[in-house]
């Protein structure tokens, strides 16, 4: 038997102010959760799932339930946020077998967890990246791992760590003795390098697939762009005559697509959402459940969470909507710049640059907007912020 260690224990600051009300691992995408995509990853390697909860805890376990995909589901807390290896160590008195160890909030290829579980012995996923410095870079002889190095200034090799692991019930001994790195975490590599130390062998599993790491709010919007790229259209609820849906769209039971409106694919309209009339949705693009897309709106290539409002005359581009929020009529999302460079946006107090041509808003839970509302692109809104009619915003507004 093997069973899958999922960490989903952190609130995800860089994500803020989407994990304002969340977890980071129940960020949706594609139309569930960051989570509920990596257990279905395991669901035919594994045949139990322990799942390490922190932050907002309740809403995984509620949102999980103690059975996915056919397999029973325990859950453990790890109180304080104390690294991977701290998270792993909390779910031992539920492993006596093999084990995999993953992270909640990763877009990963099933083919890959099934070779790493078949893979004996211990064993780790890496893979080719362009920029190592960025990653804990894998030294290999042969195909056993020899070293592994966080972010080092010269990297030896070019394979990065994923971040993906599996191992013998015994690794515990080794996770129990790690200590505290120099940022403040019982770093899970470490372990795995106390381990490589005393001769345990650990082998290197190759992978040149997709994997992504969702840690930004742009992010969120590669993971959807990556997990539509293959959507098949399935029409379930209404879809009256003269609306038009182009490409592969998918509406589920209970949602509506009225007469008027353009539905051009890659795009899912979750239950309960209700698009048109006359509205225009695009690209990779999400409308969640009970949502409403209203009279000349225009979504492209968005993430718009359940119980979300424009009910006219809008545009919302490449953007990400929170739960609850309502865009007042004529509400217009930049998502461009004039000079035609990246968008930046803040994270933690400090400018990145999302390496977007195209990015427009993150809005947190709640926010409502003034009629003829104005947001620049790279924009955060927070948790139930407030515009006036007419407003143009060009900084956050995260109080």
């Amino acid at each position: 038997m093997t069973i899958a260690v999922v960490v989903a224990a952190g609130q995800g600051t860089r994500m803020r102010p989407l994990t304002e009300t969340r977890p980071k691992p129940l960020l949706p995408v594609a139309g569930q959760s960051l989570l509920e995509h990596v257990l279905d990853a395991c669901a035919n390697a594994v045949e139990r799932y322990v799942v390490v909860v922190g932050y907002e805890g309740q809403q995984v376990r509620e949102r999980i339930g103690e059975e996915y995909a056919g397999n029973p589901v325990d859950y453990v807390t790890q109180e304080e946020q104390l690294g991977t290896a701290h998270a792993v160590e909390q779910a031992s008195e539920y492993v006596d077998e093999r084990f995999l160890v993953l992270n909640g909030d990763v877009v990963i290829d099933p083919n890959l967890v099934s070779e790493l579980a078949e893979t004996e012995g211990s064993a780790m996923a890496v893979k080719p990246v362009d920029d190592p410095q960025n990653y804990g870079v894998v030294s290999l002889d042969g195909t056993t791992v020899t070293n592994v190095v966080e972010k080092p200034a010269d990297p030896p090799t070019d394979l990065a760590n994923l971040g993906i692991y599996a191992f013998e019930p015994g690794a515990f001994a080794h996770i129990e003795a790690t200590e505290l790195s120099e940022r403040g975490e019982y770093e899970i590599t470490e372990s795995l390098q106390r381990y490589i130390d005393v001769g345990g062998a650990v082998t290197a599993v190759e992978y040149e697939g997709p994997w992504l790491d969702v840690g930004r709010p742009w992010e969120l919007l590669e993971a959807n762009e990556h997990l539509l790229a293959d959507l098949e259209g399935d029409v379930q609820g209404v879809v009256e005559p003269q609306a038009t849906l182009n490409g592969p769209v998918v509406v589920e039971e209970g949602a509506r697509v009225r007469n008027g409106a353009y539905i051009e694919g890659p795009v899912v309209v979750q239950a309960g959402a209700d698009v048109g009339p006359n509205a225009y949705v695009r690209g990779s693009t999400v409308i969640g459940p009970d949502v409403r897309v209203g009279n000349a709106v225009e979504v492209k290539n968005s993430i718009l969470m359940a119980n979300t409002a424009c009910g006219h005359l809008s545009y919302v581009g490449d953007s990400v909507l929170g739960a609850d929020v309502n865009f007042g009529a004529g509400t217009t999302v930049a998502n461009l710049r004039h000079d035609d460079e990246t968008i930046r946006v803040r994270v933690k107090g400090e400018s990145v640059d999302t390496g977007r041509r195209k990015f427009g808003v993150v809005v947190g839970d709640g926010t409502k907007t003034g009629i003829d509302t104005s947001l620049n692109a790279g924009v955060k809104l927070g948790v139930g912020t407030r515009t006036k009619p007419n407003e143009t915003v060009t900084r956050d507004r995260m109080d």
